[in-house]
């Protein structure tokens, strides 16, 4: 069904202020709220972050810089099935996300992919003064960001707060810098079709030129609200197996909604790629037998990006995910 509600109503403003205080009934609270917000919405914004805002419009200058270049220099660092690097306008089809519809058009954007963990094996960088430097800075500020969730994810499951700290010592993280160019989408066309994403957590910092829209069971798509130097929040797929379905991964999708170029510049974040993938305790019970079996985090992820990406990395990969 469709609703009224605006975005506002919909998508809950997390206030991690409590984590930075270490005050533990402001924990536990959040732990609450970021509960209900996965189970019901699969997506929430951050506040109080502890992410220094100059560093985002820095990262945010980076990708405006990077996609400026030459195409035969962006051309030169093409990503490949194991090294991070470009990804050419319309080289990616989101083949792996079954809400992309039966009409599956490639994806109306470029982008240039930095990994660190994981199965990749190396990086490729643009010849830009200070880029690399700069990234690396970024990754391990969200890596930060992204590893102070994971005791509140843990105590929202009704588990020690340390339950998933072992799965998370060598982190799987991708940024992801995209350039959605000004253009008319012509019938089941977008700069990222409906999909829903792969990882545990992906991190979106506010965008100025407005591009996201989500649709969370009964609604309607609908653009997240506009919080001021903050960050969406979703939920992914692996995150969904490993609580059985209790916490969402919610569908989205991206486009350029204005006469302006777009740039976004999501941050992935996953567990460590031997990780075993398999529905926690608190969630399986005689009444919610177990939905899924188990996987390891890399295998999920090899087969995500060769399923959408499988004219880039030469691999074929099954339907149906493991």
């Amino acid at each position: 069904m469709s609703s009224s509600a605006t975005s506002t109503d919909i998508i809950p403003v997390l206030d991690l202020q409590p984590l930075l205080d270490g005050d533990d009934s402001g924990i536990a609270t959040l732990a609450d709220e970021l509960g209900r917000a996965l189970e019901e919405i699969g997506f929430f914004s951050v506040i109080n972050h502890g992410v220094p805002w100059e560093l985002i419009e820095d990262i945010y200058d980076a990708t405006r810089n990077l996609h400026a270049l030459p195409q035969p220099q962006k051309e030169a660092i093409t990503m490949d099935r194991t090294h991070g690097g470009y990804l050419g306008m319309g080289a990616g089809t989101s083949y792996a996300s079954e809400i992309a519809g039966e009409v599956r058009k490639p994806n109306q954007n470029e982008a240039f992919f930095i990994h660190e963990g994981g199965y990749r094996e190396a990086n490729q960088y643009p010849d830009i003064d200070g880029f690399k430097e700069l990234t690396t800075s970024y990754i391990e500020s969200m890596q930060r960001l992204a590893m102070s969730l994971l005791p509140l994810l843990a105590l929202s499951l009704d588990l020690d707060s340390g339950f998933f700290t072992d799965d998370f010592d060598i982190p799987s993280v991708t940024l992801r810098m995209s350039h959605y160019p000004v253009m008319d989408y012509s019938d089941n066309e977008w700069g990222l079709a409906p999909h829903t994403d792969s990882s545990i957590f992906t991190f979106l910092p506010a965008n100025d030129i407005p591009g996201l829209e989500v649709r969370p069971a009964g609604y309607d798509w609908i653009q997240p609200p506009a919080v001021p130097c903050s960050f969406i929040v979703n939920s992914g797929d692996m995150l969904k197996r490993w609580t059985n379905g209790k916490y969402l991964s919610t569908a989205h999708r991206a486009s350029n909604l204005s006469d302006v170029d777009r740039y976004a510049v999501p941050f992935f974040f996953g567990a460590r790629d031997d990780a075993v993938i398999e529905p926690v305790p608190t969630t399986v019970s005689p009444e919610t037998p177990s939905r899924y079996e188990s996987t390891t985090y890399g295998d999920y992820q090899r087969w995500f990006i060769d399923r959408n990406y499988r004219g880039m990395t030469g691999q074929a990969a099954s339907e149906t995910p493991p």
